[in-house]
């Protein structure tokens, strides 16, 4: 953070406002948007952000790390280019506008970043859960009777974020068209409620706080950006969103066969202890013709062992200091991603492989998928020469990706927090 701060002295800025973290999905590979689990933790690398308000609705954000601003007025019709960074603050502007009647008061926004873009990292979140903020602080929001019927706690204010970004209601304050991902509200989750030194272990639909275990001050997270953005523009978008949608079919197909009405197939399962099954046969039954049954199955085998084996049993592996037990749980999360999940490319793969293979206590992939970020577990005293080393190995077997990859070694950090 301190870089940030002196970034902001150089550029002359007003002091910062918030720091917004990014964060490591430890596992919960997509796990959220179907009421599973993750064990997550915010990072100390983020979004720090100074807010002024204005005399009148315009919202100008600037990045002073690139150079640019953006204009959206605080209108229920805000709009901005898709696959420009302003499509995000346009989304929460437009949202705001619309949910939050008083808010009427425009702002001048700028904010510094270290989080590398389309990382996995969660940077775009982190923006949205940033420009709210902004937002909340000019206008007053949490002070509004819209916002006091329905965010009662850090969790629900990130339900209500996610649905800003995916474009959905929540309860009476109604949606639009978001920023077109389909995800879930593991990330703003992260970004909001996580705990310093801690690693913070949710379940989803509704958000549920499930456990905290404490991280061990002789251990460290080497993040490993693979130079590969995991973008969620185009193609990359419809990739991304084919995971999120196999499982809302599949969720459709069992409340069809079964007469229910189910909310997710995390609830279905925890309503009927043979549901997981029941759906298997639903799906070979129904032959979708919008998916092939071996796909469905494979998101759903994915799901459950993810959600309901490994992260309960790495949890409490970890919980306990049996790091090999953790270890062995996280192979298996990592073999299902690359083998039923289907979003790893061949970096990421490797960059698991060669943090094993020096010596990483676990590794992982994690985040959208299609590209992104790996962590890997290490000694504190030891992951600044582990880094260089991973760093080292990953540009022999990827040069060109090696030149755009980004490491860095953090621990778990806290959520956003107001300066």
């Amino acid at each position: 953070m301190s870089a940030h701060l002196e970034r902001l002295e150089r550029l002359g800025m007003s002091r910062p406002a918030f720091f917004v973290p990014g964060r490591i999905e430890v596992l919960g590979k997509h796990t959220d948007y179907a009421g599973g689990r993750s064990l997550l933790c915010a990072v100390d690398r983020g979004i720090l952000m100074s807010v002024t308000p204005r005399a009148d609705s315009m919202v100008r954000v600037t990045d002073a790390g690139r150079g640019e601003s953006r204009e959206v007025r605080l209108d229920s019709d805000a709009r901005a280019t898709l696959g420009d960074w302003a499509n995000y603050v346009a989304t929460v502007v437009r949202r705001v506008a619309r949910n939050f009647s008083e808010a009427r008061t425009g702002a001048d926004i700028t904010f510094t970043s270290d989080l590398p873009v389309a990382s996995g990292l969660s940077s775009s979140s982190a923006l949205v859960v940033a420009i709210f903020l902004a937002l909340d602080r000019v206008n007053g929001l949490a002070d509004s009777p819209e916002y006091r019927m329905r965010i009662g706690s850090r969790e629900d204010l990130a339900a209500y974020l996610s649905s800003v970004e995916m474009g959905g209601d929540f309860g009476s304050l109604a949606g639009d068209a978001g920023v077109g991902t389909l995800g879930g509200s593991e990330d703003h989750t992260a970004i909001l409620c996580c705990q310093a030194n801690a690693l913070s272990q949710y379940s989803f639909l509704p958000t549920r706080h499930e456990r905290t275990i404490p991280f061990p001050n002789d251990l460290a997270f080497v993040v490993a950006f693979s130079g590969v953005g995991a973008e969620k523009t185009g193609s990359a978008l419809d990739s991304y969103n084919e995971a999120s949608l196999a499982l809302r079919r599949v969720l459709a197909i069992w409340n069809t066969s079964s007469g229910r009405t189910d909310r997710s197939i995390a609830d279905a399962v925890a309503s009927d202890p043979e549901a997981a099954m029941h759906m298997r046969l639903a799906v070979d039954r129904a032959k979708p013709s919008d998916f092939p049954a071996k796909r469905l199955r494979e998101r759903l085998v994915q799901f459950f062992h993810e959600s309901d084996t490994i992260i309960p049993r790495a949890a409490e592996a970890f919980a306990r200091g049996d790091l090999g037990e953790f270890s062995a749980q996280v192979d298996q999360s990592q073999v299902l991603a690359e083998t039923m999940l289907g979003n790893q490319v061949p970096e990421t793969i490797a960059l698991v492989r060669l943090a094993r293979e020096y010596g990483a206590i676990a590794a992982s992939a994690f985040g959208a998928g299609f590209g992104g970020s790996v962590w890997a577990l290490t000694e504190a005293a030891s992951a600044d020469a582990f880094l260089d080393e991973w760093r080292r190995r990953y540009a022999m077997k990827f040069p060109e990706q090696g030149r755009r990859s980004e490491f860095f070694v953090t621990r778990p950090g806290p959520g956003a927090t107001s300066l």
